[in-house]
Parts: structure tokens; sequence; C-alpha cells
């Protein structure tokens, strides 16, 4: 009896003292995710700038926000998709933007950039207005590795007065 309490007490001594020396440390790969991350925004800018509706939609996971200046927030990519079809097709529209800050958790399945946008399109008059704001899109690793936007907001800096182009 004494020989197997003994065994215990060293079982319990062993786990305490060896136990958290054994498990592994997940590896810091916020360098690479942010990375891949401002790779991913980047890529975005430059499909939307292209009016290349699938590839910029394709950023967004299917449960995705969008929240813009003067819109109502749209939870779903078919709001997001009807938006941006929208907004794509608008007379002397331009949009392109520029990330200025990527951050990544320790945990590696979350991220989000920061950065500022200028907009261009035509009033109904047909006279170019420009906005430029700033926007935060959060992003999110899927199962495949790449990186999709969960909620993406942008608000103007200034109100939106006439191009002097």
């Amino acid at each position: 009896m004494k020989s197997l309490f003994r065994l215990a007490v060293l079982n319990v001594c062993c786990l305490a003292f060896l136990g958290p020396g054994c498990t592994q440390k997940q590896p810091d790969t916020r360098a690479a995710d942010e990375a891949a991350i401002r790779a991913a925004d980047v890529t975005f800018s430059q499909a939307v700038e292209a009016k290349q509706l699938d590839t910029a939609l394709a950023h967004y996971t299917d449960d995705a926000i969008l929240m813009m200046s003067n819109a109502p927030m749209l939870n779903s990519k078919e709001s997001i998709r009807k938006a941006f079809s929208e907004m794509l097709a608008t007379t002397g529209m331009a949009m392109k933007w520029e990330v200025t800050k990527v951050e990544a958790a320790r945990s590696g399945d979350f991220g989000y950039t920061v950065g500022m946008y200028e907009m261009t399109m035509n009033d109904a008059k047909g006279k170019p207005v420009t906005d430029r704001g700033k926007y935060a899109t959060f992003w999110k690793k899927q199962a495949d590795g790449n990186w999709k936007a969960v909620v993406d907001i942008a608000n103007t800096d200034i109100p939106v007065t006439p191009s002097s182009k």
C-alpha cells in the first residue's frame, strides 16, 4: 500500500514539474501573418481599383459586415456585392486605399489593417467629386490559410466636395 501511495505521489510530482516543460509553445507567426494580411489588403485595393467585382468580393467572408459613411450597415456578402456593383458602375468612379498599419494576433487567426482611402466619382451633374477618409478592416484566417475580411469600416474625413480637376 505504501509503495502504491509513493508511486502516485511520484507521478503527481513528475507531472507538476515536468508537465509544463513538456508542452510545446506555438510558434510566433505574427510577422508572417502581418505580411500576408498586408498583401491581402493590397490585392483587395487593386481589385477595386481595376473594378474587378468578383476578385474584390473574394476578400470577404460570407458573413462579412461592411460599414460605410452615410449608408446602412451591410451584413451579408450578397448585400456587399450589390453595393460594390452599384459603386463600381458609377460614372467616373475611381477608388484606392493604402495600408498604414497592420497587426496580427499572437494566436495567428485574427488581424487588422488601418489606412487611408480616396474615392472619386461624378455627381448628378457629371462633375467629379472626391472623398478622402480612413478605414479599418478586420481579417480572419481561413481554414485554407488565406485571410479574409470579416468587418470592413470606412468613414470620410471631409465633407464631399467637387474636385478641382
